[in-house]
């Protein structure tokens, strides 16, 4: 029996011993009747503030209620902390506090929200969602690029008690509808550039979401609705709603691949997103006065999360919307609109340094430019510092967690490369390395920067969780650790150097990219004996994916390959192979496994040789 059903018959049983019923119990506690109701028929667990109030009203202990005993806590403090400990709650706080301040501008078509101009759209937004059946703990979920509808899909359902989802936009339409599938969403939302993949993942998903929702110009497809025509008409005022937010509900559920490939939840909830917002004040650190340009897409936690709309709006400040990068176009927004901090990966601040050598921007507003996604080699950071600002931060971490290690300016460009010591509320360590199972936490690799680890990492952040994904939860959580799978040595002094990924993983362009759901692909060719994945250096990118084919017939040819790749509903575009080599057989092991850290080390040189083919696909 699960704790709603305890909490149930427990409430109903103390309901009828005090001969009242559930109206008389939701006057003198002052919690809807509907939410009561909820309790009583095991469709909700109460907060325990709320499970206090009626037990001092039944008269009966509040474990007695619950059903197990509840740590001592002063109950003020608990109901302060539950309830109003939450990102809605502090996002409602600046509206409150800073309601005629600017809160977010459009450069497109320069139209600017005040943060009571925010609001009343968030609202809108969460009133149709009510109005169309949405409950607490529905999903709602989007891919949409950096724009006000992705805005307006972060905070609406969180008013609400929804589950906001962002999805990265440039799933292929298989990945998306495992996205679909997984998390049930009641209401899907897409941008209308991408109305094609979206339409594909609806038609292979089992799930089809009750509304369907078009952001953006453009024929619009049967049985699916425009924003602007859903939100149409309904009210600006705060939605009524029969809940509370919890410190622990699950507010935002993001994607990530898993170590197969497809995309797996990562729950977030409110204490995760306020705690985050906190690092990210803490260590730019921002306040009201800031406004924030992040240049990766935000549906992903360094794109929402570091100087993206979640903390921004959290502190006050202004966020400028970048639909796409263009380096030019994003200088020209840093000097118009007094850019205070930028944020992006580090090839794209080498793109904005060669930028800057041809437009000379204005940048006297900037005081921080701030990286994540891989490391800061030491001759960019000095480009940088020189032509964009002297103060750099870098951050390491992943979905899961967040950033967990950080360099400041005041570290830069001497530990330059490492991914910099722990956060403030953070503890990250290297454990040895097993050849079976995981190292105990305590099982610490020497702090001589040589010796090669597991990175592993213990912050308040994580939910230490995976949506409906206990095996994968059994894999990375142990001991209130995150195993990462990432390599790396640490010093005396705990700064942490990246060596490599324990499961061979690619990261390419800020996107984690993993071999066996490429080979998966590649072997479904007719054609294809067996096919082996590894990354190699790409100045652009970090990574480029190198495709090695055993061929099952002489006839097949890069180019007829590179067309199967694209026409692959499981592939997207940025985990198709740039380069491609056939040969007569792979590294393995004597049990047959491949063996990809000599596959890699066999890409990097073949590259080197120049022995690599470029994907061209061939023409229809």
């Amino acid at each position: 029996m699960n704790k709603e059903m305890i909490f149930a018959d427990n409430l109903k049983k103390a309901i009828e011993n005090a001969g009242i019923n559930m109206t008389v119990l939701a006057n003198e506690t002052g919690i809807t009747y509907n939410m009561i109701k909820k309790y009583c028929h095991a469709q909700a667990e109460p907060t325990v503030s709320y499970a206090l109030r009626m037990a001092k009203v039944l008269n009966v202990s509040l474990d007695e209620l619950m059903g197990y005993e509840v740590p001592e806590a002063k109950d003020m403090f608990r109901e302060v902390f539950e309830e109003d400990f939450t990102y809605i709650t502090g996002f409602m706080r600046v509206v409150r506090k800073y309601g005629h301040k600017e809160a977010m501008v459009d450069p497109v078509d320069e139209t600017t929200w005040t943060y009571d101009e925010l609001n009343a759209d968030v609202n809108m937004f969460s009133n149709a969602l009510l109005a169309g059946g949405v409950d607490k703990g529905d999903v709602v979920l989007f891919q949409l690029p950096n724009c006000r509808e992705f805005v307006f899909s972060y905070l609406a359902p969180q008013k609400i008690g929804a589950i906001t989802s962002p999805a990265n936009p440039n799933f292929s339409p298989g990945e998306s509808s495992v996205c679909i599938e997984t998390s049930r969403p009641k209401v899907y939302i897409y941008d209308a550039e991408l109305k094609d993949n979206a339409v594909k993942a609806l038609e292979i998903s089992s799930h089809k979401p009750e509304v369907i929702i078009m952001a953006g110009e453009g024929e619009l497809p049967q049985g699916h609705i425009r924003y602007e025509d859903y939100v149409a008409g309904h009210s600006v005022a705060e939605p009524e709603t029969d809940f509370k937010p919890y410190i622990y509900d699950e507010v935002m559920r993001l994607y990530t691949s898993g170590t197969t490939g497809k995309p797996k939840g990562v729950p977030i909830n409110n204490a995760n997103e306020v705690l985050t917002c906190h690092d990210v004040m803490m260590h730019f650190p921002m306040n009201t006065t800031d406004t924030t340009m992040n240049m990766t897409p935000w549906f992903h936690r360094g794109g929402i999360h570091s100087g993206g709309p979640s903390p921004t709006f959290y502190a006050g400040g202004r966020v400028v919307i970048l639909r796409n990068f263009q380096p030019q176009l994003s200088l020209k927004y840093a000097e118009k609109y007094g850019i205070t901090f930028l944020i992006g990966v580090p090839s794209v601040m080498k793109m904005l340094v060669r930028a800057q050598g041809r437009f000379q921007a204005d940048l006297s507003s900037v005081r921080g430019i701030v990286t994540m996604g891989s490391p800061f080699e030491r001759a960019d950071c000095i480009k940088v510092q020189e032509t964009l600002t002297p103060n750099i931060f870098n951050g390491y971490g992943t979905t899961e967690t967040f950033w967990n290690t950080f360099l400041r300016p005041y570290d830069l460009p001497e530990m330059s490369g490492t991914a910099g010591s722990s956060c403030t509320d953070d503890e990250v360590r290297i454990v040895k390395v097993r050849e079976e199972g995981r190292s105990e936490p305590d099982e610490l690799a020497a702090k001589d920067g040589v010796e090669v680890g597991e990175v592993i990492i213990r912050t308040p952040k994580s939910s230490y969780s995976y949506f409906k994904n206990e095996e994968e939860e059994k894999n990375k959580f142990y001991k209130g650790w995150l195993y990462t799978g990432d390599l790396g040595t640490w010093d005396k002094n705990q700064y942490i150097t990246i060596a490599g990924r324990k499961d061979d993983m690619i990261i390419s362009g800020g996107e984690n990219i993993y071999p066996p759901i490429i080979e998966e692909v590649l072997n479904e060719h007719p054609k294809v004996h067996q096919s082996a994945v590894a990354g190699v250096p790409d100045s652009l990118r970090g990574e480029a994916v190198v495709a090695y084919i055993v061929p099952e017939d002489d006839s097949l040819t890069v180019g007829e390959i590179a067309k199967f790749c694209v026409h692959s509903p499981m592939l997207s575009t940025f985990k198709r192979p740039r380069y491609y080599k056939f040969v007569k057989e792979l590294p393995m092991t004597a049990t047959g496994k491949l063996q990809h850290y000599l596959v890699k080390e066999m890409a990097i040189n073949d590259l080197e040789l120049g022995m690599l083919k470029l994907a061209i696909a061939d023409v229809d």
